[in-house]
């Protein structure tokens, strides 16, 4: 039996505008020291080194350098593509797909998600990759512990999916934990790179054609602006899986989190001991004296130049204030 070469795509084009103002355009929530010392953009590539062949990092001209003095901590050899502006999904993955042979697996994954349980993640990697090799585009489904309304769903059967549906409102994300055979959207993805640019150029022949051409038109890896401003802006769920039928979901057994939200935030760093104090309240950012009175469940956020204060279940908002800094073009982004 043929082994396919697996590369491992790292997409790093996000701002993490939810977790203003910690993550800021000049350093984004995947370069941000907080996790046991560690930035999710280094615990991405580590958590993959021994399941991938080949690494592949698709980032943008604002956070290169951030990611190749990560990437040097590995010495191992790796394709770097930098984007001029960003064109979503679709497009990044389309860039990696070009890099590689039509044969080579690419295992997709963001750089700022947490995954715990480094058994249960390598048998979910091993089953998608079988998967690939039979020509499925794979996702990845997170089995939903509360009602989110800040994640896409999955609807399945067994290995089957039946339908992708959009961030729900609170009635119906509790619908679908009650029915049981929804899981969260991950974002992690896993294919043949020939598969998915022949269902690319199926389903958004014009995403194809103008990234080809851009990414043939790149200089060591880096893009052209002018190209890349004719690549439609559109996410590989819209352009490409929930419009294919060779889809297969992978049911992640692993612990999971995108940490896209304050809330998933303070979930995260309590567990691992954080302080919080006596009505559930912690402080990120300083170790000056805080105390709260009368409220429960907050968070405030220190930064040198910006301080918030949120109730943890209103975290979602937080990139309400993120848009409206960015229409006054605010230079604390």
């Amino acid at each position: 039996m043929e082994i396919n070469t697996v590369t491992h795509v790292i997409l790093t084009g996000g701002v993490g505008s939810r977790l203003w103002p910690l993550s800021r355009k000049t350093l984004p929530k995947q370069y941000l020291e907080l996790f046991d010392g560690e930035s999710l953009f280094e615990k991405t590539v580590a958590r993959n080194l021994n399941i991938s062949d080949k690494t592949i990092v698709v980032g943008n001209i604002e956070n290169y350098r951030m990611s190749n003095d990560i990437m040097s901590k590995f010495e191992k050899p790796f394709t770097h593509i930098v984007e001029a502006l960003p064109r979503n999904t679709a497009a990044a993955i389309a860039f990696a797909a070009f890099a590689s042979e039509p044969d080579d697996i690419l295992l997709i994954t963001p750089s700022d998600h947490i995954i715990d349980g480094n058994d249960l993640y390598s048998s979910a990697l091993r089953k998608a990759i079988a998967l690939a090799s039979q020509d499925y585009l794979v996702t990845f489904g997170i089995k939903p512990t509360k009602p989110e309304t800040g994640y896409g769903y999955i609807e399945f059967e067994d290995e089957n999916v039946i339908a992708f549906h959009e961030k729900p409102n609170l009635t119906t994300a509790s619908l679908y934990l009650e029915n049981g055979n929804y899981f969260w959207n991950s974002g992690l993805f896993c294919f043949k790179a020939g598969k998915f640019l022949a269902e690319l150029v199926s389903q958004e022949p014009e995403v194809y054609w103008a990234s080809k051409t851009a990414w043939e038109g790149n200089k060591d890896g880096f893009l052209d602006y002018e190209l890349s401003l004719n690549i439609p802006s559109i996410s590989i769920d819209y352009a490409v899986m929930e419009r294919s039928d060779a889809i297969k979901v992978v049911p992640a057994q692993f612990e999971w989190s995108d940490l896209g939200s304050f809330e998933s935030v303070y979930d995260y760093l309590v567990e691992k001991g954080h302080p919080i104090d006596s009505n559930r309240n912690i402080v990120i950012g300083t170790s000056m004296h805080t105390t709260f009175i009368g409220v429960k469940n907050c968070i405030l956020i220190y930064t040198a130049d910006a301080l918030m204060v949120l109730q943890k279940e209103n975290s979602q908002e937080v990139k309400q204030v993120y848009q409206q800094l960015e229409s006054i073009d605010s230079p604390l982004l």
